[in-house]
């Protein structure tokens, strides 16, 4: 038998992550190792037995066998959160690909080790009387430092260190002075940096009401069930989602677990901390892009010990450590944002239940506008189904209008704010009420529409809109099927052609321009670039310091504002016709959402949707809060199409600095797809196609798409094209990234 090596990462938080040291493998450990199997190893000049976990194996010695130590054998001990976790990394690279240390990256966001932060005091160790004798002693010898620091500590029976070097202005050689005499003692504990700054917890006093309480009893009822692991809670805007999550976590509380609640974004972390700490207090914590390190390093400490219960965060907060997970929650099950953009291209709701899984932890996800995916497996039974469909206080869904912009523009009226909506906007700063403007843009890569009849040039073989490039060409980013930018309107012959350009900044000008004495906010990417900006400018808006909201997709996330009585969607078409697949459910998800700002306190709320494509199935679905009719409609169109939930889709993105290199790398993929799958497997490969934005950071890019209705399939040519890309040279400049569905 060929002796066997395996690649092995040392303890992450030992040793750098940056690279892996080769062992020989022992006999009696041929076929029980895989990736992400703990192992103990002998490591550095004193080969001290240290924890290490195999990221590969082979049959080739990197260096000289005879320098190679041996792996000194399995790790016995019991299973805990860490090793459970590079099992979760092992999955992560198979399903998404890229290499092991770059799954491993992934699961443990925190690198290394961050310096203590301590607390230190100092105290008096003689009696009250020997201190006053003390005292006179030090006056009578003018030795006023140490006279001023005992006369504070007799006062005070316990001074921060940090007070009495400060402050007091006495120096640490004065101190350690009176320490060595016994006359003062030091001492120092380890305190946890906590990124919530919260002042007084407010009393928990929200009942559940009868829909609530079914749920929550139902989830109770099969939470031992393994074959029931994931629930979908579909409830309206306003229904009280998260309090169902509060109750079923409370329950994993009292079974000694811990709670992982994932949020789509930073921008929801203010909102939904308050609320969690009103219920938990302090045993909650948050994770996130903006905490310092130090934070970032004390937060998965505390969770390694138990300290905490719930995690509050984006998608990385997936992977806290904790020793006893029971469950883990998805709010806004349906955002992009649980998609990561970086190799591996993990997916947080597929990555989730497969942890779930590994860990006998319930998920719940629940969105007022579930994806496609989520809402299909719930259909066919894979998750089990609630649906909450009234308001949790009782306040009524808001009335919303549509807004035609073509017929804006035949009166006459070229603002972004159409009449009827500047009226709204008037009436309610008359009354002291809120309003909310969104700008739709995202996906926005700039499609060419007719302002006279409202047409969308599209792709005649995707069914996409095309894309706007700055040579005058139409680009699908599908298929890479390109035409010259027509003049005229091919439907209506207008001249009237043109993409949507505008930001939030110009609407911001325009409204300030039209309502001078109005107080507005911007909340966009330029003005949370700051640690707190998203905190800043929720909190200030719900202060009531401004009357006027202004944002893009970030401020139609989960926000409860009571006094908020007007949204105004400024153009719906910037999604809808964004150049994807998805561009109708990703338009009916924001608008539906962003119709669930208004109307959430006593008054009835009221939102205008301004589009040039009044009649399209999501708009109207959408304005009627109608999830049931839209999910109806657009599966016809996935089902004639061939695209998820309905098939399976796979991705293969590349870039290089070379742009003839990286035509030729793809134009060989292609061929070497075209040789390995079987004509009749039925496998659709569409491009090679420029991406959206073909060229980032001096780096060109392309996608090429495979189609399947069985995922399985899928991964295996996944596989098949990983070992052909590692096994050619020409591909060493490229990177290749994969994204399933």
């Amino acid at each position: 038998m060929r002796q066997q090596y395996a690649d092995i990462i040392v303890d992450i938080t030992q040793e750098k992550l940056d690279r892996t040291f080769q062992y020989k493998v022992p006999q009696k450990l041929v076929g029980k190792l895989e990736e992400g199997t703990v192992v103990e190893v002998p490591f550095g000049n004193g080969s001290r037995i240290i924890k290490g976990y195999v990221i590969s194996l082979s049959e080739e010695p990197k260096i000289d066998p005879g320098r190679l130590k041996e792996i000194h054998g399995i790790s016995i001990k019991e299973v805990g959160a860490q090793e459970n976790i590079i099992a979760l990394a092992a999955w992560i690279r198979k399903q998404y690909g890229g290499t092991m240390i770059q799954a491993i990256k992934t699961v443990i966001p925190v690198k290394q080790k961050q310096r203590s932060k301590e607390k230190r005091t100092i105290c008096l160790s003689i009696s009250k009387e020997e201190a006053e004798e003390k005292l006179g002693i030090f006056q009578k010898k003018h030795q006023t430092a140490r006279a001023r620091l005992l006369e504070a500590l007799m006062e005070e029976e316990e001074l921060p260190y940090e007070l009495v070097t400060g402050k007091l202005n006495v120096t640490s050689q004065v101190i350690k002075a009176l320490e060595e005499q016994q006359i003062i003692q030091c001492s120092s504990v380890t305190v946890y940096r906590n990124p919530i700054h919260v002042e007084g917890k407010k009393e928990y006093t929200i009942r559940l009401n009868e829909e609530q309480e079914a749920i929550v009893r139902d989830i109770l009822l099969h939470w031992d069930d393994e074959n029931d692991r994931t629930s979908l809670i579909h409830g309206i805007t306003g229904s009280g989602k998260t309090e169902i999550y509060m109750e079923l976590i409370a329950h994993a509380i009292a079974m000694g677990g811990q709670a992982i609640v994932l949020i789509p974004e930073i921008a929801l972390t203010y909102q939904t901390v308050m609320r969690f700490y009103r219920r938990f207090g302090e045993r909650i914590s948050i994770m996130h892009s903006r905490l310092s390190p130090g934070e970032r390093y004390d937060q998965f400490e505390r969770a390694k010990k138990g300290e905490i219960d719930v995690m509050i965060g984006p998608r990385s907060a997936l992977f806290t450590p904790f020793p006893n997970l029971k469950m883990i929650i998805i709010d806004e099950e349906h955002e992009d944002t649980y998609q990561s953009e970086t190799v591996p291209r993990y997916h947080a709701r597929e990555t989730a239940i497969r942890r779930a899984q590994m860990e006998n932890a319930k998920v719940v996800l629940g969105s007022a506008t579930p994806s496609l995916e989520a809402y299909y497996r719930a259909q066919n039974g894979e998750y089990r189904l609630y649906t909450l469909k009234r308001r949790a206080k009782e306040s009524r869904l808001p009335d919303v209008e549509i807004v035609d912009l073509r017929e804006e523009l035949r009166s006459g009226n070229r603002s972004v704010l159409s009449v009827a909506l500047r009226e709204k906007i008037e009436d309610r700063l008359e009354k002291k009420q809120q309003v909310m403007l969104f700008l739709n843009r995202r996906g926005y890569a700039g499609f060419l529409c007719c302002r006279s009849c409202g047409h969308v040039i599209k792709c005649p073989h995707c069914d996409v809109s095309l894309a706007i490039h700055n040579n005058g060409k139409l680009v699908c980013h599908y298929c890479g099927y390109e035409q010259e930018q027509p003049k005229l309107c091919p439907t209506c012959g207008s001249p009237f052609l043109s993409g949507f350009r505008v930001g939030t900044q110009q609407i911001e000008e325009v409204v300030q321009r039209e309502f001078p004495k109005a107080r507005i906010l911007r909340m966009d990417l330029d003005t949370t670039r700051e640690k707190d900006g998203h905190a800043r400018i929720l909190s200030s808006f719900a202060d009531h310091e401004a009357d006027i909201l202004i944002g893009t997709q970030m401020i139609v996330k989960g926000h409860d504002f009571p006094n908020v009585t007007l949204m105004g969607v400024i153009a719906a078409d910037l999604s809808l016709h964004a150049g994807t697949y998805r561009a109708a459910e990703k338009t009916f998800q924001l608008l539906t959402q962003a119709a669930g700002r208004a109307g959430r306190g006593e008054q009835k709320g009221e939102v205008i949707i301004q589009t040039y494509d009044p009649e399209h199935y999501s708009i109207v679905n959408a304005a009627r809060q109608d999830y049931e009719s839209f999910y109806d409609q657009e599966m016809m169109y996935r089902m004639m199409a061939g695209y998820p939930p309905c098939a399976h889709l796979m991705e293969i993105h590349a870039s290089c600095a070379d742009k003839d290199q990286l035509d030729m790398g793809m134009n060989y993929l292609k061929q070497y797809l075209q040789q390995i799958i079987p004509k009749k497997a039925m496998v659709s490969v569409i491009g090679p196609a420029d991406e959206q934005i073909a060229k980032i950071n001096d780096m060109y890019r392309k996608v090429m798409y495979i189609k399947y209705k069985e995922q399985q399939m899928l991964l295996k040519i996944k596989e098949r094209v990983e070992q052909y890309i590692g096994a050619n040279e020409g591909y060493r400049t490229i990177l290749i990234q994969f994204d399933m569905n």
